[in-house]
Formats: structure tokens, sequence, C-alpha cells
């Protein structure tokens, strides 16, 4: 039995275990403990996920969440090493950029434990932001990196990574198509609202180049005023977003502000969204994954295939680079069977 540690903590990354979760049920001879640092813990951006996604209650959660970077993942990485010493697995999987992906990848690296990255290699060349950092420090310490796109491996390659390196697709478009359907079945979110598909845009605020910036967070917000001119900006609203515009005195009153959504009324909100507008890297790709168009606001962004075929621009940048065309890297909605079966192939 080849048996996984899984270190979750981040809701881009509960929907990315989902499909993983769904993956290793399918296989015989895999087992998966999940482990979840509670870096987010509001019910709206945890609980609802897991009860939506179908993913078991997590084996072990932390309860970690809130305070500084250095301080967060600190905590994490000594709660995790006593998990792991206790569960003794095999590999521990971990997802992304956050800052529980960083501590589960230490703690494992310093117990002799191979790591395997789903979303490696991806680079956004900004070394302030800490997402880059954790990517980076991240994929260097990994056996296993599964990369979404050609680019992430060339990534890798540039920075002498080339063991153990595959590109598998996205994870995150498997869980889009296994959820679209069961949204627009299941959620009621554009009538509880009073909208209708195709008359508003969607925007989500959450890094902190945006937030913790007075002047970078007024900008964001004059943006999507200037787009809430035209038609309704349906915003939901972060914590950190929440507590960033009452310090910085930013007015929220033009934009259509909801609590945080779980996955299904988000799918719903973004399948019935003229365009989204956005500083999340996993909200681009669910962007294109449904047809839209996206403005990410920030400087640059770490998927540049959606900015190369069409899909998305910077804000800062007028037009769109090309006429739209379809991106192949992603996949076609088998990344997790092919991360599983690669798992299993690799053995303990």
């Amino acid at each position: 039995m080849l048996n996984l540690v899984t270190v979750i903590g981040a809701r881009p990354q509960f929907v990315k275990a989902a499909a993983i979760s769904r993956a290793v049920a399918r296989h015989d001879g895999i087992g998966e403990v999940m482990l979840h640092t509670g870096q987010h813990f509001d019910a709206n951006m945890s609980d609802i996920f897991f009860e939506e996604l179908g993913i078991p209650a997590p084996d072990h959660h932390l309860g970690i969440g809130g305070g500084r970077h250095g301080e967060m993942t600190g905590r994490m990485l000594g709660a995790i090493e006593a998990v792991l010493i206790e569960e003794k697995p095999d590999w521990v999987l971990v997802y992304g950029d956050t800052n529980s992906t960083l501590a589960g990848a230490l703690a494992a690296a310093k117990l002799h434990i191979p790591v395997a990255h789903v979303e490696a290699g991806l680079r956004s060349f900004n070394r302030r932001m800490p997402e880059e950092i954790n990517r980076v420090l991240t994929d260097h310490v990994s056996a296993r990196l599964y990369c979404p796109t050609a680019a992430a491996v060339k990534n890798l390659a540039d920075e002498g990574v080339r063991d153990g390196v595959f590109h598998v697709g996205d994870v995150m478009y498997d869980a889009v198509l296994d959820a679209r359907e069961r949204a627009r079945e299941s959620s009621d979110i554009l009538r509880r609202l009073g909208l209708k598909a195709g008359g508003y845009s969607l925007a989500t605020v959450h890094r902190a180049e945006n937030t913790d910036d007075a002047a970078s967070l007024h900008a964001v917000i004059a943006h999507l005023e200037r787009v809430a001119a035209e038609r309704a900006v349906v915003l939901p609203l972060h914590p950190r977003t929440a507590q960033a515009a009452r310090q910085h005195g930013v007015s929220l009153a033009a934009l259509t502000v909801i609590d945080p959504v779980g996955y299904l009324d988000m799918s719903c909100l973004l399948d019935g969204c003229v365009d989204v507008h956005t500083d999340s890297g996993g909200v681009q790709k669910e962007a294109y994954f449904h047809g839209k168009p996206c403005v990410t606001l920030r400087g640059e962004t770490e998927w540049v295939e959606t900015v190369e075929a069409g899909w998305n621009r910077l804000w800062t940048v007028p037009g769109y680079k090309t006429p739209r065309r379809p991106i192949s890297d992603y996949g076609k909605g088998d990344a997790a069977e092919l991360i599983i079966a690669n798992l299993l192939g690799a053995g303990a």
C-alpha cells in the first residue's frame, strides 16, 4: 500500500485536492490522509468546500490561520512535522503556492519523505510576492513535480530542475468539468442576487500586493468602479480585503459585495458573467475554463499562456494580445488520474 499525506490549507487547494482524492478512490494500493492546516479557517472559505466537493473531513486539522507569513509558516512547520512522524507516509502531496504548501514541503524534506508538488514550475518572476518564494522553494525540495503547462516545465529546466518533472495538465480543469453541470442544476445564486446571466462582471481581490497598500487598493477599486458604471460588478469579499478596505477608508459602495461563496456558487457566477477581474491565479484559469475573458489585477501573471492565447490581460494593458484561441497545455481533464498513476509507478 502506498500511503499519501495531502497537505491543504486554502480554498483553491481544496478544489484540486477533491480531484486527486477522487482519483485515489479509483485505485487499489493507495491510501490518503488529509491534513488541513487551517490557513483558510472561515466556514465560507473552508467547510463548505469539503461539503460541496465531497472531500472527506480532514484526518488532521491544525487550526493554524492568521498572523504574519513567517509566524504562520513556522507554526505550521512544527505541527505538520508531528503529524508526519505519526503517519509515516511514503509521499507528501502539496498544492500550489501557499504558506501551507511551503510548510508541508519543508517538513517532509527535513524528515526525508519525498514531496510531490502539484502545480509545479509556475513563475511570476516577482520575488516580492510571498507566493513566488513559496513556489520556488517548494519546487526545489520536491521529488515529483507535476506541471500544468509546458512553460512550467521550461521554468524548472531553466533553474536546473529536470528530474522527476512531468507535464500532466491542470487538475483545476478536472474540477471545473466535474462541478460545472452540478452548479447549473443546484446553484440559485443568480436568483438570490437578482442577477441575470450575461448582465454582470465578477471580481475577486485578496493578494497582499493589492490589500496591504492603501494606494494600491484604491486603484484596484477605482478600476472596478469604472466597470460598475457599465454593469454590476459582483465581489465576493475576502476577509483580508474587507479589513483592508476599512483600514484604508476605501468605499465598496459601487460594487455588489457578497460574502465568500462555495465552489458551486462560484462556478455558477463564473458561468454567467460577462468577464472576470481578479488577482487570483486560480480564478484566472477558471475564467478560461468557463470561456470568459479575464483582466488580471496584478503587474504580472504566472499563467502566461492565457495571455498568449488572448483570454487574459494585465489591467495596465489596454487590450488583449491576440484573438482568443484554445489552450492545449491544460490537458483533457485527466490530470489527477495521470498524477496518481505516476505516483503508483514511483512506488514507496
